[in-house]
């Protein structure tokens, strides 16, 4: 590939978050090519690699909306001083060249947060100003002459896509996220019973990890609910700002001594060696690496049919898809998970499922899109 300036924009850059995972992911397995890599963020957390170039975008703001739009209108100006060779966004902002869907369809987000919703609060979700603005900066993103790519990591963001903005197929790539085989095992037996001793949970029992912050949109309240009429035990990794109304909802079903609240972890992977499966009843999620996580880990996983991953799914086999909603099937699907030491079937399927979503078939991927750019 020639010499190429590509530029990253994301808005906050939090190396544990999936876009950002994504994004240095992609950016390791470019530098092996002749790549300048730029990343225009408001502000950079985590360590600098040495090639790469930060531009710091931090423009005053009052508010969420003047957030969003500030942060655009000053990206989009620094890359057209910058003149870079393709502009690759995360962001919902307007002459990119690639964008990627990386959170998905705005509206599509609402319609099923619109779910769990009030009656009278559903209408003014509609109403509300920033919503409304969101919805307006990713349309005109979608028919700017600029945008020549999209990215999505899932089938259904791109299907959503197509709808909702008319977007030719073919300018629309599905890439899914890579995973770390190596790095994302399943536990030994003996390191099972340690983790297991740690946290409090019966060695026979069977748990279920739930790992996602933002517990309202990742589905906790269905989580739990599944669980509480069970003998199932779950490890919840994550933090939000209501936990204490979580712990209110598993105290209120009779099942708190059978969650365990962990909190925000650096390192999750103790926790998927720990469970017997992942329950990730999300209301709405493009392609959540947990997914691809606790897969690569051997865990069967069970979500819902507004998430992404449930593509990797196959039911019965290394899980289960449900209603996000309806915990009468989420509860069944949650039984239907056996121990780990009794049966690792699932497991097996799960980690075989996931073998081939590696960074070097991802950054294959990209490189190739950004050559038909190019050229």
């Amino acid at each position: 590939m020639k010499h190429c300036r590509l530029a990253i924009v994301r808005q906050k850059y939090r190396p544990d978050g999936g876009a950002e995972r994504f994004v240095s992911r992609a950016l390791e397995a470019l530098s092996a090519h002749d790549m300048e890599l730029n990343v225009i963020t408001r502000q950079w957390q985590g360590e600098r690699q040495e090639n790469w170039h930060i531009h710091i975008c931090d423009p005053l703001k009052l508010g969420r909306i003047s957030r969003e739009k500030g942060f655009a209108d000053a990206a989009r100006k620094l890359w057209q001083r910058e003149n870079f060779d393709i502009v690759q966004s995360h962001e919902r902002i307007a002459g990119c060249d690639i964008y990627r869907a990386g959170d998905g369809v705005h509206r599509r987000w609402l319609l099923q947060r619109a779910r769990i919703l009030p009656a009278w609060r559903r209408k003014w979700l509609f109403l509300d100003r920033y919503h409304r603005y969101v919805m307006q900066a990713e349309r005109a993103m979608y028919q700017a002459p600029e945008l020549k790519a999209v990215i999505c990591n899932a089938e259904m963001v791109k299907q959503e896509i197509i709808e909702d903005f008319s977007i030719p197929a073919n300018k629309i790539h599905v890439i899914y996220n890579a995973i770390d085989s190596s790095r994302f095992v399943p536990a030994s037996e003996d390191l099972r019973v340690k983790l297991r001793n740690e946290m409090a949970i019966p060695q026979n029992a069977v748990a279920l990890v739930f790992v996602g912050s933002g517990f309202e949109r990742k589905g906790l309240a269905g989580a739990i609910q599944a669980i509480a009429g069970t003998d199932r035990y779950l490890i919840v990794v994550g933090q939000d700002k209501a936990e204490k109304q979580y712990q209110a909802l598993a105290q209120s079903l009779g099942c708190l001594s059978r969650v365990r609240f962990m909190g925000m972890q650096k390192n999750t992977l103790p926790f998927y060696q720990a469970a017997d499966g992942l329950l990730l009843p999300t209301l709405y999620d493009p392609f959540p690496n947990v997914i691809l996580e606790a897969m690569a880990c051997g865990l069967p996983v069970i979500t819902s049919l507004t998430c992404g991953g449930a593509e990797f799914i196959t039911t019965g086999q290394n899980g289960y898809v449900c209603d996000a909603l309806n915990i009468s099937q989420l509860s069944a699907a949650v039984m239907a998970i056996p121990s780990r030491l009794a049966d690792e079937k699932m497991g097996v399927y799960a980690r075989e499922r996931v073998r081939d979503a590696t960074p070097e078939k991802l950054s294959q991927q990209l490189i190739s899109l950004y050559q038909n750019i190019l050229d």
